[in-house]
């Protein structure tokens, strides 16, 4: 986007005269001309559109209006609504379908002055860890387009990193917006639940475990995203972060205390970057949460199975063709669902929810693997073996939806490289409303790995 590499600088140049939005504008525009056809990152984008609404941005300006994120792009993903566009949540049942109104989270974002660059592409429904569905296609990984960036909210990773928009507006229910963004060299954000508002918007197979994410390049824009979206609705449930970095109880816990497999590269790179971190003063310990025997995270995905039988089972049953045939056996598996299953699944994200709490009761901040793995190839489901063994499909997301089960925040940002010289994520967690904090050690950290 021209030469401007943050929303900070493009907003800044923006308010003060420097630039333009219609300008900033045009050269996204340019971007995604070129970028589009190779990545796939988005569903929807309409040129005349984003300009008209870079027009009023600068009318605002002209106007004396301060706007904290003046003339940014921003791509939003295809399950968040937005007026006037198609938002398709990934699925032919939707394809056509163009919301009369923003979601409060979009509805925030343009007061602030970010225009809509395009819609960027999900997964059917956001189910699935990969970014590719019947209706859309396949996303392409922007380092290797044989690779998947993950899901659900690949689109709006792939987005960022390609430098099509410097800011994404994501969803998260089990990593959907941390897993992309770390595949992919990038930051991605999960506030604590409710803290930033959702709105208006189609019914979702979560069990109030989903959240909206910022996705930026570095963590500053996460912050000012942050606190564009969170600070009116926030207020009461978010610390202030006033602490001192140097004293806060930070636990080093790669694999959050789960016996689950990790890739070599993974785990020494998380050891080299936790050895930095303490050589600069941080006091870091090892220590991990304790599990009920035979916990596994998969115990509480039921529950989305189940949901996406009762919004879909009906038509599934009535038109298949109609579905991504991997969320189809999503909707099979909910159907066959008794309420003992449903019961013990809830039970599953209770004891989850109580262990991570516990956890970070003890401690300010956890630091992990985001994903176990870096990215495999867009035909799969997962990669085929993690850590030298076999890997089922979802055991790339071994590490993140233990946050949304508790409601906490958790941060990816770039920690290094693999083997294959592709992005790895570290993940940094910390208790209910200190979003704040989060944010501020994952700046300081990002600065060390910098």
């Amino acid at each position: 986007m021209s030469d401007l590499t943050s929303a900070r600088a493009i907003a800044a140049d923006v308010r003060s005269g420097r630039s333009s939005a219609v300008e900033v504008s045009k050269a996204a525009i340019d971007r995604v001309r070129i970028l589009q056809p190779v990545l796939n990152a988005l569903t929807h984008f309409d040129a005349e559109m984003t300009l008209a609404e870079a027009a009023a941005v600068d009318a605002r300006i002209a106007d004396g209006e301060t706007l904290p994120l003046a003339g940014v792009p921003i791509v939003v993903k295809d399950t968040i609504w937005v007026a006037g566009r198609p938002i398709t949540q990934g699925s032919r049942l939707f394809a056509t379908s163009v919301p009369p109104e923003d979601a409060q989270a979009v509805r925030l974002l343009r007061q602030a002055g970010a225009i809509i660059l395009g819609i960027g592409a999900s997964s059917e429904f956001a189910c699935k860890g990969v970014t590719t569905s019947p209706l859309h296609g396949v996303t392409r990984h922007p380092m290797d387009r044989s690779l998947t960036p993950g899901g659900s909210s690949g689109g709006p990773a792939v987005a960022v990193a390609s430098d099509m928009a410097p800011l994404a507006l994501g969803t998260d229910a089990g990593g959907s917006s941390r897993r992309p963004p770390a595949h992919v060299g990038i930051v991605g954000f999960k506030p604590s639940q409710d803290v930033i508002p959702y709105g208006l918007g189609y019914p979702e197979p979560f069990w109030n475990i989903q959240v909206i994410a910022p996705i930026t390049r570095d963590v500053c824009d996460a912050a000012l995203m942050f606190e564009v979206l969170a600070n009116g609705p926030a207020v009461g449930i978010l610390e202030p972060a006033a602490e001192d970095l140097q004293g806060l109880r930070i636990a080093f816990a790669p694999t959050l205390g789960l016996d689950a497999k990790v890739d070599e590269d993974v785990a020494a790179t998380l050891d080299g970057a936790v050895r930095r971190f303490r050589r600069s003063g941080y006091d870091i310990v090892d220590a991990a949460p304790v599990w009920p025997a035979g916990t596994d995270p998969a115990d509480a995905m039921p529950l989305q199975w189940a949901g996406l039988a009762a919004l879909h089972g009906e038509r599934w049953r009535r038109a298949p063709d109609d579905f991504d045939p991997d969320i189809g056996v999503q909707i099979e598996a909910g159907l066959r669902l008794t309420g003992v299953d449903v019961a013990n699944a809830l039970e599953a994200s209770r004891r989850i929810r109580e262990v991570m709490r516990s956890f970070l009761g003890k401690f300010d901040l956890v630091l992990s693997a985001t994903t176990p793995c870096a990215a495999w190839p867009s035909s799969r489901l997962g990669p085929e073996s993690i850590g030298g063994a076999p890997a089922g499909p979802r055991d790339h997301a071994a590490f993140t939806p233990q946050f949304n089960h508790a409601g906490l925040p958790a941060i990816s940002i770039p920690c290094g490289s693999s083997a294959a010289g592709l992005p790895l994520g570290l993940q940094i967690g910390g208790g209910f409303g200190r979003d704040r904090t989060v944010l501020r050690v994952a700046a300081a950290l990002e600065r060390l790995l910098a």
